[in-house]
């Protein structure tokens, strides 16, 4: 099972620094960052724009390996989707009034992170399996991010329906990948299965809701936290990883 990270890393000073290394510090390990996410979650899309905020205002691209893992939030969603309020009012047994002011907060939320929420009434909730498969088929060939995050931005900025599968392979070469090889993966028992088994894997490991941010394999993170709390967390991690130097 994952553990929470300690409160004592999230309540070190945002002032902390990383120590004086030494000359191997360059040959250090990335410090690894599992996302366990859908593609049609909103606080996934806000987390990771804070958490992409903080690895650039540290200017710790090169520090750090995300990858991306299922979790799908409506799976038996049927695979062109519903009309999103329609589905949402019925699950969270909302009147219109209530879920346009849920939005509305959300889409202040998302905008005051960076990230560009259009909700819609026309708005779909697919089914994000075939989204998934793409991600993995993304990730062999290092391009697993470029691609979640253009999903994302296709689905809450652009007004797309990613249930459908001429928008999924425009995604695929808008990302520079073979939308022909991308989209054959969908008609994959094989492919479909590895999504559902990976999924299936994380649940086993105690996650429930998404985002999760799993940091190093070990200390996870819950929810859409704010960019001056990932600092912390990536500043401790660096630190633990580089060898310090007397001064």
């Amino acid at each position: 099972m994952l553990k929470t990270l300690t409160l004592a890393i999230l309540l070190l000073g945002s002032s902390s620094t990383i120590a004086s290394t030494t000359p191997n510090e360059s040959k250090k390990k990335p410090i690894k960052i599992d996302i366990i996410s859908d593609v049609v979650c909103p606080w996934c899309a806000i987390g990771f724009k804070r958490l992409d905020t903080a690895i650039k205002e540290l200017d710790m691209e090169d520090e750090v390996t995300i990858v991306w893992h299922p979790f799908q939030l409506n799976p038996t969603m049927i695979k062109e989707g519903i009309n999103a309020d329609q589905y949402l009012m019925k699950k969270m047994r909302l009147s219109e009034a209530e879920l346009k002011q849920k939005r509305k907060h959300v889409a202040n939320t998302a905008n005051a992170s960076g990230f560009k929420f259009n909700y819609h009434d026309t708005m779909h909730k697919p089914n994000t399996l075939y989204s998934h498969i793409l991600l993995d088929y993304a990730k062999e060939h290092g391009k697993q991010t470029e691609l979640k995050t253009r999903l994302q931005a296709a689905y809450f900025t652009e007004k797309k329906n990613i249930g459908l599968k001429s928008v999924l392979a425009a995604e695929l070469e808008a990302v520079g990948l073979d939308a022909e090889e991308g989209m054959a993966r969908l008609e994959s028992k094989s492919a479909t299965e590895k999504v559902q088994k990976e999924e299936l894997h994380w649940k086993n490991r105690g996650v429930s809701s998404i985002p999760t941010i799993v940091f190093e394999d070990s200390g996870i993170v819950k929810g859409a936290r704010s960019v001056a709390t990932y600092k912390k967390i990536l500043r401790y991690l660096a630190k633990q990883k580089t060898p310090t130097t007397q001064t």
